[in-house]
């Protein structure tokens, strides 16, 4: 695998698997690059909710907008250069606020294959 760089314009942004939201993702490195992780970006449109079990270990860089990430009655609230960990085996509701939101993430390992 050799070094690359992402933007946001390079992303396709697809409906997030299993999920009938406003909520799209892009993976930019995955298991078809050869590597142990996932990389990409996601876009949450205005007030949207999302729960999980995650499945992985995912961290998600908040680069726009605002996010709510509620876990066992607690939430953290990130913006703009704020990073979230969500460990494995925890149940996350993650919300966005009235602006959306534009996220990107790491996971480890694969998360779609985590999901099958």
């Amino acid at each position: 695998m050799k070094v690359r760089k992402f933007a946001i314009a390079d992303a396709s942004l697809e409906r997030s698997p299993g999920q009938d939201g406003d909520i799209f993702v892009a993976n930019m490195v995955d298991q078809r690059h050869g590597g142990p992780i996932t990389i990409g970006f996601g876009r949450y449109a205005p007030n949207q909710s999302l729960e999980e079990t995650m499945k992985v270990d995912d961290v998600m860089i908040v680069l726009e907008g605002q996010l709510s990430v509620t876990s066992d009655g607690s939430t953290v609230i990130a913006g703009p250069g704020e990073i979230v960990h969500m460990p494995k085996g925890e149940t996350v509701t993650i919300r966005s606020h009235e602006q959306g939101a534009l996220t990107a993430y790491v996971t480890y390992p694969h998360w779609q294959e985590a999901r099958d």
